[in-house]
């Protein structure tokens, strides 16, 4: 008996390399679209694992299982080789079908929309493999290591890890299969008010939404509409109704300009406030909010190429910038030289809402090269510089459990999250010449608890004669209390769910701060003022930690990449 279970062991491993080899190909034909090779591949995946299941359910072993030492082992053996048939008959084969059956071209934005009947007509086997593979997932989870052969317990723990990682993804995937058809228009026209947030006067999602427009998706095809400026909205007397925690950190501010919707870093709110907004200025009831900024931007224009300012009027306000917005000119474009070029803000809003025009007309007309495409909305999207809301529960449900629906709570935000977000406090444009850099400072443990010290530079990159040579519309020329050329900031630290804001260090020395709560979370502002060529650090300490998860750490979107801004770098001593 034992030989015989010593030779199925064997073919049980030999027979899981075999499929585990054939991944890196089944990534690869995907990634070059090549259907009729996945295919094939697929197939052979499904030989091994069947025949590694197989091996795993003889009698012989299933017997064996019995044993009370070597048992344990053989059942887990037993229910990997089980899992591993499963994802690949019930999750890899599906996908690849659904994969056969969608016209990845047709899924790109063309002038006539796109063909968006495939990508409904494989969401349902999406969701099947996803089932698969989280069931899978499920069963090998449940299965503990500690009492198995090393030999056993280590692949175990790599396929739960594996697992769960497809899993996740796979997840997305139904999800995205699912939803995107209905909010690109396949059911009906759907229109989206599209907040292009302005890095250079920063709030906390990213920068404040000076220019507004409607999104219309109808059957694929996008459109640009009702093009409007913040300030064309007015003021709102009363306010737009926020809660009374969000009104303590950020004031009453966020419901009454639609420049300040944004103040705090949860787009739910900021979403859903411009959104109450701007039917009370125009009756029109939309189905969402979609946000973006101009570094997002140069993202798409590197999918699309240059794209001329085409719009005669656009032309005149901006006579004097560049013809052609490219990825390398459009973000100095828009957020410094044209309030060098524009004087009246005005203008300036309607520039900066043509631009965007353009850009998604280049988008629209399918003049982006599909990859690079779909490669420039996930990176913004990672960056936090693409946010969408939905104004219909089901779909806002679930977008809430991922990045893109910028909450500051639920299953989006990790256990151990650190927020840190930057709230302009100039009243002018001059976070363009800002440079932040944040880390996690220190993980330490007192009493019990777990402490952790964030560290926040910022400095003032602005020209040192920036209260001359800078226009004054940029400056802010002191008319809020800042002298011309320097940046006031509210900087906002949010710790994890429960924890405590206990310090504010400022260059080594403790200072007052406001201390508030969202969400549970414990919230930390402190207000920085720096003249040309001037640093400063801020150093939060959250206590009370009681999430024993690896410290994540989120900011505002600035004109810098996110990988300069947060950075991974040895903690500093608990001494």
């Amino acid at each position: 008996m034992t030989a015989w279970v010593g030779s199925k062991a064997a073919t049980v491993k030999s027979e899981l390399e075999a499929a585990t080899a054939l991944l890196p190909t089944l990534k690869s034909q995907i990634a070059a679209n090549d259907a009729t090779g996945a295919a094939v591949t697929v197939e052979s995946l499904v030989q091994h694992t069947g025949a590694a299941r197989e091996a795993a359910n003889d009698p012989v072993w299933k017997t064996s299982s019995m044993l009370p030492w070597l048992g344990p082992n053989l059942k887990a053996a037993s229910e990997v080789a089980t899992s591993a048939d499963d994802v690949a008959r019930l999750g890899a084969v599906p996908l690849v079908k659904a994969f056969q059956s969608l016209n990845w071209k047709a899924l790109t934005p063309a002038p006539g929309g796109m063909n968006l009947k495939p990508l409904q007509s494989a969401a349902p086997q999406v969701q099947a493999a996803a089932h698969a593979v989280r069931e899978s997932s499920r069963r090998l989870d449940n299965i503990k290591t500690e009492a198995l052969l090393p030999q056993i317990a280590d692949p175990l723990r790599s396929a739960q890890e594996e697992l769960a990682s497809l899993g996740a993804g796979l997840d997305s995937a139904a999800d995205a299969a699912k939803l995107a058809p209905s909010m690109l228009g396949i059911d009906g026209p759907r229109r989206y008010l599209l907040l292009v947030q302005n890095n250079a006067e920063s709030r906390a999602t990213g920068g404040i939404p000076g220019a507004l427009a409607v999104l219309s998706l109808h059957e694929g095809k996008m459109s640009l509409e009702s093009q409007k400026s913040a300030g064309d909205l007015g003021t709102f007397v009363p306010p737009v109704a926020t809660d009374a925690e969000q009104q303590a950190i950020y004031s009453a501010r966020v419901g009454k300009f639609m420049q300040d919707v944004n103040l705090t870093p949860d787009f739910a709110t900021t979403a859903k406030t411009a959104y109450t907004m701007w039917e009370k200025a125009t009756g029109e009831r939309l189905d969402g909010v979609l946000s973006i900024d101009p570094v997002a931007l140069s993202f798409i224009l590197e999918a699309t190429g240059p794209v001329q300012i085409s719009d005669p009027a656009v032309q005149r306000i901006g006579e004097s910038l560049p013809e052609e917005l490219t990825s390398k000119n459009v973000v100095s474009t828009l957020l410094s030289d044209a309030y060098a070029a524009i004087e009246d803000p005005d203008l300036q809003d309607i520039y900066f809402a043509g631009a965007a025009k353009e850009i998604f007309s280049a988008v629209s007309a399918g003049k982006s090269d599909p990859k690079k495409l779909t490669d420039a909305m996930i990176k913004s999207v990672n960056e936090r510089r693409i946010l969408l809301w939905s104004a219909i529960s089901e779909e806002q449900a679930t977008f809430a459990k991922y990045q893109i629906s910028g909450l500051i709570s639920g299953s989006s935000v990790s256990p151990a999250e650190f927020g840190v977000y930057f709230n302009d406090g100039t009243g002018a444009k001059m976070d363009y010449w800002m440079k932040r850099s944040t880390h996690v400072m220190k993980d330490c443990t007192r009493d019990g608890y777990r402490e952790v010290t964030i560290s926040v530079t910022s400095t003032n990159g602005a020209p040192a004669d920036a209260a001359t040579s800078l226009p004054e519309y940029v400056t802010g020329a002191g008319a809020f209390g800042v002298p011309a050329g320097s940046v006031q900031t509210n900087v906002v630290a949010y710790g994890p769910v429960q924890s405590n804001i206990d310090t504010v260090v400022k260059d080594g020395n403790k200072i007052p701060f406001a201390a508030q709560r969202h969400a549970q979370r414990a919230v930390g502002t402190s207000t920085i003022r720096l003249a040309p060529g001037e640093s400063a650090t801020l150093e939060f300490t959250f206590g009370h930690i009681v999430q024993h998860d690896e410290p994540k750490l989120v900011t505002t979107p600035t004109t810098q990449s996110s990988k300069d801004v947060i950075h991974a770098t040895p903690l500093a001593s608990c001494e």
